[in-house]
């Protein structure tokens, strides 16, 4: 509680209080004072891993991505960044991403979604469908006779779909895959013998430089077509050689998983968090070792793995 003898000295201590509530006692003017400020955020969640394919594989789903601000309530916020997803094996279906998180006491947990795994053979269910997620996975053809068009699907306001494999026919030389979806745009579809690009990802400037996070993973290719080229974000390229392997997500990107023909695949991107707020607010009590910078006024928090920051 404190106590102001006229509004002038008031007008010196009071900024970034939601709301006033005061008493007056005689000439003096008794409020409680709020420590309340705003703080933006980024959140992007692990993309998903890549399949290979003797159809060629399909790419891995960007990781969700969340970008608004909110009120400290002068709490602790508690940071868990997901990881990426790994591909398929011989005997089990690629993974999806893994969650990030904002949560705290007072505030409303701000949770972005791992990004999709790519269909593959190994998938139970729609065999070779891509899996749903933050971005959804793209889907391959495998060597199947079936056509299979649909990629799995994006989260509301955090990406977007993956795309299809091309249509085919059992050892149809131009069997291919489609690409994983991205924060920014859907991953493209396969066309006959060529892989799906990523999706592209989202660009922001909290940390005081422009970057594009949550790319989609790109699409293979079975025969001699071009293999897909990953989003903007840290979406990994396909490999349609033999043997090769697709690229990973980028590190601390979202990124999604690129494609290949043959095992090992690739894996998915893990994710990241940011916080940003006035630097006359900063209370430089963190957990974890997130890098800390500055931009003007503000000071930036980049949380490459888990930890806290109190406000």
């Amino acid at each position: 509680m404190a106590i102001y003898k006229n509004t002038t000295e008031l007008s010196k201590v009071y900024k970034g209080a939601t709301e006033l509530s005061a008493v007056y006692f005689g000439a003096d003017l008794i409020f409680p004072i709020s420590t309340d400020y705003s703080v933006e955020y980024l959140v992007v969640a692990g993309g998903g891993g890549a399949s290979a394919d003797s159809g060629g594989g399909a790419g891995g789903g960007a990781g969700g991505l969340l970008s608004s601000s909110l009120l400290s309530a002068a709490t602790v916020f508690t940071i868990a960044v997901g990881g990426g997803g790994s591909g398929n094996t011989s005997s089990s279906q690629a993974s999806d991403g893994t969650n990030s998180s904002i949560a705290g006491s007072g505030i409303t947990a701000i949770t972005s979604i791992g990004g999709g795994g790519a269909g593959s053979s190994q998938d139970t269910g729609v065999i070779h469908q891509g899996h749903d997620g933050g971005s959804g996975g793209g889907s391959t053809s495998g060597n199947a006779s079936v056509t299979r068009n649909n990629g799995g699907s994006g989260t509301s306001g955090q990406g977007n779909a993956g795309g299809g494999a091309a249509s085919i026919g059992v050892g149809d030389g131009n069997n291919a895959a489609g690409g994983g979806g991205g924060g920014g745009a859907a991953g493209q579809d396969a066309s006959s013998g060529n892989g799906g690009d990523g999706g592209v990802g989202l660009q922001s400037s909290i940390s005081g430089v422009s970057t594009y996070y949550s790319g989609g993973g790109a699409g293979g290719t079975r025969g001699s077509g071009t293999a897909g080229t990953g989003g903007s974000g840290g979406g990994g390229n396909a490999n349609n050689t033999t043997d090769g392997t697709g690229q990973n997500g980028g590190i601390n990107t979202g990124g999604g998983a690129g494609g290949s023909r043959d095992l090992p695949t690739a894996l998915g991107g893990s994710g990241l968090i940011i916080l940003k707020m006035p630097t006359a607010n900063y209370s430089g009590t963190t957990t974890g070792s997130p890098t800390v910078t500055t931009d003007g006024t503000f000071t930036i928090l980049t949380y490459n793995a888990s930890g806290t920051y109190t406000a």
